[in-house]
């Protein structure tokens, strides 16, 4: 059922889409120096806490498939930004973790993502904020 307020004329995916498209070109406008894909981008902002991660939980964490997901870890691996080893306690499971130069480029991307969300949301009230939020979670829930 479509909610009273949401106009027949304007798509909410589609507007989605727009905004992620117009996002994506303002972030690699901003890294263009890093010469990253949108991809890479988004697995090294998913590891700049530091924290290592398997192949699995970070497919999960960018929401790419599998080997979409070995083609970017071979680009980051080739151009130094992470290394791949295996788990101490389950050597079957790839470990993926950030190296110098992969932590100097995701606290970048970092810090980039975080001021162009600033910049973005300055001024919105938190209740725009809020429901935003759960609009994207329900979109997600039902991809899910």
């Amino acid at each position: 059922m479509k909610p009273e307020s949401v106009s027949s004329e304007r798509s909410v995916l589609l507007t989605l889409q727009r905004a992620t498209h117009a996002t994506l070109q303002l972030i690699a406008a901003e890294l263009v120096d890093l010469d990253l894909t949108a991809s890479e981008i988004n697995a090294l902002a998913n590891l700049a806490d530091g924290q290592g991660r398997t192949v699995s939980q970070l497919g999960a964490a960018i929401g790419i498939r599998p080997t979409t997901l070995t083609s970017v870890l071979d680009r980051l691996e080739r151009r130094g930004h992470i290394t791949r080893g295996t788990r101490a306690n389950d050597r079957r499971s790839v470990l993926i973790k950030l190296t110098e130069s992969g932590r100097a480029a995701a606290a970048l991307i970092k810090q980039t993502l975080a001021d162009l969300e600033s910049r973005a949301l300055d001024g919105l009230p938190a209740e725009a904020i809020a429901g935003f939020y759960a609009v994207l979670d329900a979109l997600i829930k039902e991809g899910a």
